[in-house]
């Protein structure tokens, strides 16, 4: 058993990490702030599947406090960190940048300090696809150049990255990035496009189909995700690299794709949505919103290489559990 420090627990992503580490026999400590940028509910509900385990430990705050992931880091001393909580979102960068300084950047600097005073086996950060930004060479490789984001998001996950990297190199923290690419599935967030999709058919009302449908997705399903987040917390960066790596020749720190590696098109999605609910969507075609891209694409033969991939659900598969949770859950 392991002790892992997960921020971000009451979060999509959180939730689901949380969850499996806990049934995997692993103690948990849980640190969220709950705060308002969606449904509070949603988020306490997602706690509150994790209070029964005995192996949880739920911390209410924000990452960004001074002092609070330094006292927690002293107090539990965890074995590992999987940082997930942030100010996400590409479109909410653009309307309330300052949130995204202060989660996104003092709270993993915030993170930082505290590892290097108590430093774990392994830190895994969470980073995204957006940070491919403006590269048109599909698929997607963690040795591209991420100099171009297209949103105050993306830069601050770069900014994530690029911090993460000066700490492993200087403290000797072994820090893997991970960049995710479009996640989905039960407890999902209600800003995001499954959501949005089908509550808006459910209702009779139109979707929004940005960049008049030309868009694809590395769509990737939430269990696929943590499964190969749990598998790379047992792969720490080390001086070892394997082809195609992209490991600090100076620090042990790697960036690693997490996604299914089989872009689907915006409309192929939407479909998929409308054959499990039985219902037609009505789509206003809208032009591509600032700070988006047109496709994201993961290449992930580096995760098949450390850890063997992850599974692959089919995406038919996926949306169905989806929406059987959106249904049980909102009815």
């Amino acid at each position: 058993m392991q002790t892992i420090l997960v921020t971000g627990s009451a979060g999509f992503i959180g939730f689901h990490v949380s969850r499996a580490l806990l049934e995997s026999g692993h103690r948990v400590i849980g640190l969220d702030s709950h705060n308002d940028y969606y449904s509070q509910t949603l988020k306490a509900d997602r706690e509150a599947q994790l209070t029964p385990h005995k192996g949880f430990t739920a911390v209410h705050g924000k990452v960004e406090d001074p002092g609070l992931l330094m006292s927690l880091f002293e107090e539990y001393r965890p074995d590992g960190v999987i940082h997930l909580a942030a100010q996400a979102g590409v479109r909410y960068s653009i309307e309330n940048p300052r949130a995204y300084v202060e989660a996104n950047l003092v709270g993993t600097f915030e993170l930082l300090e505290a590892a290097r005073a108590f430093p774990p086996q392994h830190m895994m950060m969470a980073s995204t696809s957006s940070v491919y930004g403006a590269n048109t060479k599909m698929p997607y490789s963690e040795t591209d150049k991420t100099e171009a984001p297209l949103s105050f998001y993306a830069a601050t996950k770069k900014s994530n990255e690029v911090m993460a990297h000066s700490y492993a190199h200087l403290f000797k923290l072994p820090i893997t990035m991970f960049r995710f690419f479009t996640v989905f599935g039960p407890w999902g967030r209600p800003d995001m496009a499954p959501h949005l999709f089908t509550d808006a058919i459910l209702k009779g009302e139109p979707i929004k189909v940005f960049n008049h449908g030309d868009m694809q997705r590395d769509f990737t399903y939430i269990d696929d995700l943590v499964a190969g987040i749990l598998g790379l917390l047992q792969q720490a960066p080390t001086a070892s690299a394997v082809e195609g790596d992209s490991l600090s020749p100076v620090a042990p720190w790697r960036a690693v794709n997490i996604g299914n590696g089989a872009p689907v098109k915006l409309i192929d999605f939407i479909s998929a949505i409308e054959t499990t609910l039985g219902l037609e969507a009505q789509k206003r075609m809208m032009p591509m919103q600032p700070g988006d891209v047109s496709a994201t694409w993961a290449d992930d033969n580096l995760i098949g290489q450390l850890i063997g991939g992850i599974p692959k659900t089919p995406l038919a598969d996926a949306v169905e559990a989806y929406v059987g949770w959106f249904g049980s859950y909102y009815a």
